[in-house]
This record gives structure tokens, sequence and C-alpha cells, in this order.
């Protein structure tokens, strides 16, 4: 199969060393330094390129912020049996976009990112479909996940971003609220130092990717969820009630189990 790749980012490097030696990978990206470490595929810098390449499908790992533009600008170079997906965290406008393309399309989330998966070992990271998607194009993101050895599950659009707004939003939040009340350590605990190496990562991620995520419709209401656990923490201590501690971590352990 013919793909094109948008982005040369992390993402599109991943995408582009799992699919370029099983089928004819071409990488996009308007900014030809990204494309410098890009291999055994064609790096392409031009709409015209794209157009004799003629994909079969393309997968967008632009950032996204880009993700609409992105298809926007490569749109009048493709086939019209081309087959559009996205890998993007943030689903917002994108099935309406879908739908008024005039493509067939897939939307798909690999639930995991360079940040912090071994990507060589994904056994125990997830990988979503979305349900309204065309049945080749989600079949064949379905075989590519399962060789990565992904847990995949089928989600509607909505379905996708209130997992989203929970998987995502509540460990962003609580690593904003962990950074911002942060004092540096001379001498840092064990526990200290996984929660800072988590900030770090998660603070490294694209500023306008964190705002989506939050500004997800169904965010506030996990927000609001810390806010209340974090009045009946204070609550406790501050009374500095045994009792009501240790029904407290009861409940929280038994929670994660």
């Amino acid at each position: 199969m013919r793909i094109l790749i948008l982005g040369a980012g992390k993402m599109g490097s991943f995408f582009t060393d799992v699919l370029s030696f099983k089928h004819e990978t071409a990488v996009y990206d308007v900014d030809p330094r990204k494309l410098r470490f890009i291999y055994n595929c064609y790096r392409y810098t031009t709409l015209d390129e794209i157009r004799a390449f003629r994909p079969e499908l393309v997968i967008n790992a632009a950032t996204v912020k880009y993700t609409l533009e992105a298809f926007e600008q490569v749109l009048p170079t493709l086939p019209n049996d081309c087959i559009l997906s996205d890998i993007a965290s943030v689903k917002t406008g994108l099935q309406a976009w879908y739908e008024q393309c005039g493509f067939r399309y897939v939307s798909t989330h690999p639930m995991f990112g360079p940040t912090f998966a071994n990507l060589d070992k994904l056994s125990t990271e997830n990988a979503i479909i979305i349900s309204e998607g065309d049945h080749m194009g989600k079949a064949f993101f379905k075989d590519l996940y399962q060789s990565l050895g992904l847990n995949i599950f089928e989600y509607t659009f909505d379905e996708h971003d209130e997992t989203v707004a929970y998987s995502l939003s509540i460990p962003f939040v609580s690593t904003f609220v962990f950074a911002a009340v942060m004092k540096p350590q001379d001498a840092p605990g064990t526990t200290f130092k996984r929660h800072m190496a988590i900030a770090k990562g998660v603070l490294n991620e694209d500023d306008y990717l964190l705002q989506e995520i939050l500004f997800n419709p169904r965010t506030p209401a996990q927000v609001e969820g810390i806010r209340t656990e974090l009045n009946e923490l204070l609550d406790i201590i501050s009374r500095k009630d045994a009792t009501a501690m240790k029904s407290y971590l009861q409940k929280i352990r038994h929670k994660i189990q």
C-alpha cells in the first residue's frame, strides 16, 4: 500500500519506522529539517510530490493544532479513493470535517507517546479505533495495532472524547498542581523524583495539545472531582482525624486495585 504520513515529528517518525518495511511509505513535512533523520521512505516537501505519489492512505501525524490545516493543504492532491486517517488525541471538530470532506476516513488514537512509552514493548499500551470510520480503514489499523501488541478498543467519537477527558485531564491537572507548588529539593526522595520526571514529561508536550485536552467540554467535571477530593483530604488533615484518614486511605486503595 502507498502510505503518506503528514508530519515528521515523534509519532510521524514512529509510524514511518513501523510501516516503511512493509509498505511504500512517504513522509511530508513543510520543514525539511525534520526530515533529516527519516529513513527508508520518500521524503516530501512539496504538494507536487504528493500528487505524483498517489497515496492510498494518508496518516495525519501533525500536531493537534495543525491537524485540520494539514488535511486541507494536501486534499487537492489526493486521488478520490484515498482513505484519510488521523491519530489525534483530541478529536474536536474532526467528525464534522470528515463527514463533509468527500473522502473515506478512519480515526484512531494510540493511547501512548514517545515521552513515557517503551516503543519496543507496547503490550501494556492501548489504542482506540473510532467506530464511525471506513471498514477497510479500521481493518488496516486493527491489523497494525495487533501486530504491535496493543490492546484495542472501539469507541464512538463521543465515547473517545469522554475517555480522554478522564484518562488525560486528571493526570495532567494533578501534574500541573504538583509543578505549581513544587520547591527545589537538594536531596529529593524517590517519590518526589518520580513525580518530577512525570511533570517534566507532561510539560514537554505541545502547549496547544495540553490546552485542547483541558478545554474538552467534559474536563471541568473531572477537575471538579479533584477539587472535591482535595477539600475532603484537607479537612481530614486539618482535624488530624486518624479514623477518617484510615477510611480515606482504604477508599483510595480500593480504587486502584
